[in-house]
């Protein structure tokens, strides 16, 4: 951290630790700043800074439109139809380039293509039914917090928490989420009621 014009300024690994994103996450935030509004930086010392006021201000507002994307679902038309991954994007109310992401590195409960289709360019096209993508959808956002169903045991995301916990038990929070996201996929904030869970139940004594 630094202090400029009377301003606290944070370069990545600062934001990576206030935030719990992982520093590539956060590399791929300011590459879309063109789209994002993601704040200025300002170089110093051959490094990017930038104004922890304003980038915490554009964070909060960032994370919240992320919240409602994954909160917008289409339940309309044929629960069997086979969409492409265009499609599967409209209908969890997400950007294209997040059914990508998906097939590269597939977050928890991501569902198997009902079927491919191998492109002229030699890329594989991958469908899958609105029916899978609503019950991925339900799945990952279920009604109360995330938190309870990690307590009921019917998210494995508990399980994949409470194992990096046991790798790691002294890591701080922030770096556990990061590396679940990186591990596998989703957004940090979405890991942190896991971890909370986790940690809770690793503090509990045996009967």
């Amino acid at each position: 951290m630094k202090t400029i014009d009377g301003h606290p300024y944070a370069n990545r690994d600062d934001l990576a630790e206030r935030s719990g994103y992982s520093r590539a996450t956060l590399a791929a935030m300011w590459r879309d700043r063109a789209t994002n509004d993601h704040p200025a930086a300002r170089t110093v010392d051959r490094g990017l800074y930038w104004n922890l006021e304003e980038w915490e201000a554009w964070f909060a507002t960032y994370s919240k439109k992320q919240r409602d994307q994954m909160r917008t679902v289409d339940r309309s038309g044929d629960p069997d139809e086979e969409l492409p991954p265009a499609d599967q994007a409209r209908v969890l109310g997400v950007d294209a380039s997040r059914i990508t992401q998906y097939g590269k590195k597939p977050p928890a409960n991501w569902p198997a293509p009902v079927r491919t289709e191998t492109l002229p360019s030699g890329r594989v096209r991958e469908y899958r039914t609105r029916r899978q993508l609503w019950d991925f959808h339900d799945t990952t956002n279920r009604a109360g917090t995330a938190g309870r169903a990690a307590k009921e045991g019917t998210d494995p995301r508990f399980e994949q928490a409470a194992q990096a916990l046991a790798e790691e038990p002294g890591r701080p929070a922030g770096e556990l989420v990061a590396l679940l996201a990186e591990r596998h996929g989703g957004a940090p904030n979405t890991w942190r009621p896991f971890v909370t869970e986790a940690r809770k139940k690793a503090s509990q004594p045996e009967d």
